[in-house]
């Protein structure tokens, strides 16, 4: 284990089958209500007739280095801890949602009823207590994987050294912590 823990989220699209079980675990371990999403699966046609395949790609809060929904907030309700993980301090939140704005993974919710924004925190109370973030709890085919970047040891950084994989959006450079194994593939299927 490193000494500076830094999260992060390995997903292996080819194993992903749209099964949502993440997106529902999530509402539940988080009481959101149906209509909000922490994570969430895309689906995407990709290819040209008669080779077409459906992408799936899961979807959540990428937990950036460079943190534009952090320097959208006015009144320091967004942030990042020490481990990396960009959070929302409910308390502080005056609901003005410029952060929702400034992301661009469309990766946070208008709480409209309590006029607060929330998003994935990588479940950091679960992790507080040993245990995963739900989602990668519930994935019934494991193409979700969560640990410690700076563990060279750690699943998340042997797969992240084994595999070829992308991040979403690499244009805005902003180092997201959530990374995507065979998304180019697929982007390519049929070509």
């Amino acid at each position: 284990m490193s000494e500076n823990i830094k999260w992060g989220m390995v997903i292996d699209v080819s194993k992903c089958i749209a099964c949502h079980a993440c997106t529902a675990s999530c509402r539940i371990e988080n009481k959101l209500s149906t209509d909000q999403n922490r994570s969430w699966v895309i689906e995407t046609e990709v290819g040209a007739y008669p080779n077409v395949h459906v992408l799936k790609v899961a979807q959540l809060c990428n937990h950036c280095e460079k943190t534009p929904c952090v320097e959208a907030c006015p009144v320091a309700a967004t942030g990042k801890n020490e481990e990396g993980i960009v959070f929302v301090d409910k308390e502080k939140c005056i609901g003005c949602y410029a952060c929702v704005e400034a992301c661009p993974y469309g990766a946070r919710i208008k709480d409209q009823e309590a006029k607060k924004v929330d998003k994935c925190d990588f479940c950091a109370h679960r992790l507080e207590n040993g245990l995963l973030p739900v989602c990668i709890s519930t994935c019934t085919t494991q193409a979700r994987y969560f640990g410690d970047l700076n563990d060279p040891n750690s699943l998340v950084s042997k797969l992240l050294k084994e595999n070829k994989y992308e991040v979403l959006l690499p244009e805005k450079e902003l180092e997201p912590n959530v990374y995507y194994i065979g998304i180019e593939e697929y982007k390519n299927f049929g070509k």
